[in-house]
């Protein structure tokens, strides 16, 4: 079976290039960064703070599949407080179970694409294709103010970069599962790339090794 797992930092494209790849391979695609989104929406709802592990733990353990489906997951506050219940290593052990188990048998049960941060390292450390996808920080954060702003929401450039940037430090520094690419990842970066040159890019990489 299949498995591709897709890490990288924010606005990097990684989304889209798994959605992307999932669809044209007949592959079932989970996006992670819905998990933890999810359960800091949840959270939130609950009246609950992000940083309260207990509170957070015990969100993620009600998850429902249907809550990766809400629009207001996208938002900047839930975004936010994604990147704090992120931190906490039960709720982390939890949502890796998650996805563990949807690698192994996905609904189509052709194979996966999961993209997350780590996917690779972590989550699929067996996955035989490996994508971190990257991008300068400036152009994720161009990416990401015109994504706010087409969704209607205020966005200055700078608070974003700021924003990603802080994102940044906090994924790679921290203790449990900190983003960073697999040493046998295909690193792709995006900065001057659009989305079918990173399309077709990533398409000759996995094609590849299924070749090899």
């Amino acid at each position: 079976m299949l498995v591709i797992a897709i890490d990288g930092p924010g606005a990097a494209g990684k989304g889209t290039l798994a959605k992307r790849l999932a669809a044209h391979l007949g592959l079932d695609y989970l996006d992670s960064g819905s998990l933890y989104r999810a359960v800091a929406w949840r959270v939130i709802q609950a009246g609950a703070d992000p940083a309260d592990p207990a509170a957070a733990l015990a969100e993620a353990k009600r998850l429902d599949p249907a809550d990766l489906g809400r629009p207001d997951l996208r938002t900047e506050r839930v975004a936010r407080a994604a990147a704090i219940v992120a931190q906490s290593p039960p709720v982390r052990t939890e949502l890796t179970d998650f996805q563990r188990r949807f690698a192994a048998s996905p609904p189509g049960g052709k194979g996966a694409v999961i993209d997350g941060r780590d996917i690779g390292t972590v989550v699929c450390p067996q996955a035989k294709a490996k994508l971190f996808v990257t991008a300068s920080a400036a152009e994720r954060a161009r990416r990401r103010t015109l994504e706010l702003q087409g969704r209607g929401e205020k966005a200055i450039y700078a608070a974003v970069l700021e924003e990603l940037e802080a994102r940044d430090r906090r994924d790679m520094e921290r203790a449990v599962a900190p983003l960073v690419a697999a040493p046998d990842a295909h690193v792709l970066d995006t900065t001057d790339l659009g989305p079918d040159a990173a399309f077709t890019a990533a398409l000759e990489y996995v094609t590849g090794l299924s070749a090899s």
